[in-house]
C-alpha cells in the first residue's frame, strides 16, 4: 500500500513538472525562464566578485588617481554586463549569434564615429598613468606654455602667463614633446653677450663675474660658467651659464641682463653688434 502511494506521488510530481515545463510565455518556456533567472543571479554574483577584485587591485596602485579608477571600473562593468546579457539570452533559447554580430557592428560604428573622442580618451589615460606633468607644473606642450590647471580624460588645461585658459586635446599632448620646467628643483640660465674686439677677455669676464656676484639667488654650486664662445665679424661672443632655483628663473634671467649692462658700463666694456667698417684711403 505504501509503495503504491509513493508511486502515485512520484507520478503526480512528474505530471506537475511536465505541465510547468510545457507552460510558455510566448516562445519562452517556464523552464528556460527559470534557467535564465538562475543564470542571471550567477552572472550578478560573478560581476560583483570581479569588480570587487578590480577595485582592490586598482586601489593598491599609486599611479592611478580616483578619476582613472572610476573610469576603469565603469568600463569593466559595462563589458561584463554585455557578456552577461548574451549569456542570459542564450539561456532563454534566443539565438545569440545575431546578437553578437549586432553588438560587433554597433561597436565598430560607434568607434568610427567617436574615434577622435576615443583618441583623446586613451591619450588622457596615458597621461594619467605616465604622469609627465601634474597640476601646478609649468610646462611647454603642443606649442603652448603655461601652468597646468587640470589633466582630464579628454583635455589638458593650461593657464598661460598672460592668464588665458587654454584647453589642449590630450591626443595633441601625447603626440608632442613635453618640456616640464617644474620637475627639477634647479634650472640653468643661459645668456650670450656680444662685446667689442677692443675689450680684452679678462676685462669682459671680470665685468660679468661682478654682475653675477650681485645676485644672491645665483648658486655657487654648480659654479657659474663664463667663457669666450666665438669670434664674429664685428663682435666677440661670451657665453654665460648660471644656476638658480626653478622658481627664481625668470627673475634671475632679467636681472642678469640688467646687471651685466651696468657692470659693462662701469668697467668700460662696450657692447657690440654686427656692422661694417669702411676705410677711405686717399691717394
Amino acid at each position: 500500500m505504501t509503495e503504491t502511494v509513493a508511486a502515485v506521488g512520484e507520478t503526480t510530481k512528474a505530471s506537475i513538472f511536465d505541465t510547468l515545463s510545457q507552460f510558455k510565455i510566448g516562445d519562452i518556456s517556464l523552464s528556460s525562464l527559470l534557467a535564465a533567472v538562475l543564470t542571471f543571479v550567477i552572472c550578478l554574483i560573478v560581476i560583483k566578485i570581479i569588480t570587487g577584485v578590480a577595485n582592490r587591485m586598482l586601489g593598491k596602485s599609486k599611479k592611478l588617481d580616483n578619476t582613472l579608477r572610476g573610469f576603469v571600473t565603469s568600463a569593466i562593468k559595462a563589458v561584463l554586463w554585455v557578456i552577461a546579457a548574451i549569456i542570459v539570452a542564450n539561456a532563454l533559447g534566443i539565438n545569440t549569434s545575431s546578437l553578437v554580430a549586432l553588438v560587433s557592428v554597433v561597436g565598430l560604428a560607434l568607434s568610427l564615429s567617436v574615434q577622435n573622442i576615443l583618441s583623446n580618451l586613451f591619450s588622457g589615460l596615458t597621461l594619467l598613468v605616465t604622469k609627465p606633468f601634474a597640476a601646478g607644473d609649468f610646462v611647454e606642450v603642443a606649442g603652448k606654455m603655461g601652468i597646468v590647471k587640470t589633466v582630464g580624460l579628454f583635455y589638458t588645461q593650461l593657464d598661460t602667463l598672460d592668464n588665458v585658459a587654454v584647453s589642449i586635446p590630450n591626443s595633441d599632448v601625447t603626440a608632442s614633446a613635453v618640456n616640464n620646467y617644474s620637475r627639477e628643483d634647479l634650472r640653468r640660465v643661459d645668456r650670450t653677450f656680444c662685446t667689442s674686439y677692443e675689450n680684452t677677455t679678462d676685462e669682459v669676464k671680470a665685468a660679468i663675474a661682478e654682475a653675477i656676484g650681485k645676485d644672491a639667488r645665483i648658486l655657487s654650486e654648480p659654479a657659474p660658467f663664463v667663457r669666450l664662445l666665438d669670434y664674429k665679424g664685428s663682435t666677440v661672443e661670451y657665453v654665460v651659464r648660471v644656476w638658480c632655483k626653478g622658481s627664481d628663473y625668470w627673475d634671475v634671467y632679467f636681472d642678469l641682463n640688467e646687471n651685466v649692462r651696468e657692470s659693462f658700463a662701469a668697467h668700460g666694456v662696450n657692447f657690440s653688434y654686427e656692422h661694417m667698417n669702411v676705410h677711405i684711403v686717399e691717394k
